[in-house]
């Protein structure tokens, strides 16, 4: 199990960005949370398989997105748990 943090940039806030990767993300059994940042950026902090992850990140960057995704920035560590079901902040 790992855990993926990526920051999300573009046209990513107040377009349905965060319920897009929500849905997305249950589709593929992860658990974690889609926030939005101050500076525009959507936060998605994710847990499950590498195999899970790297779908979620390719549908990410796949250009099918609510609103623009312009750049991923994503890195992975070892899952820490804590994380039930898959929310928006």
């Amino acid at each position: 199990m790992e855990r993926l943090t990526a920051h999300v940039h573009g046209m990513v806030q107040g377009v349905g960005f965060r319920w897009w990767t929500r849905s997305r993300a249950l589709e593929l059994g992860l658990t974690g949370y889609a926030k939005n940042l101050a500076d525009g950026r959507v936060l998605v902090v994710a847990e499950g398989s590498r195999a899970q992850l790297d779908a979620l990140l390719a549908q990410v960057r796949s250009g099918q997105t609510a609103g623009r995704v312009d750049l991923v920035v994503e890195t992975f560590d070892a899952a820490r748990g804590g994380l039930h079901g898959f929310r928006e902040r």
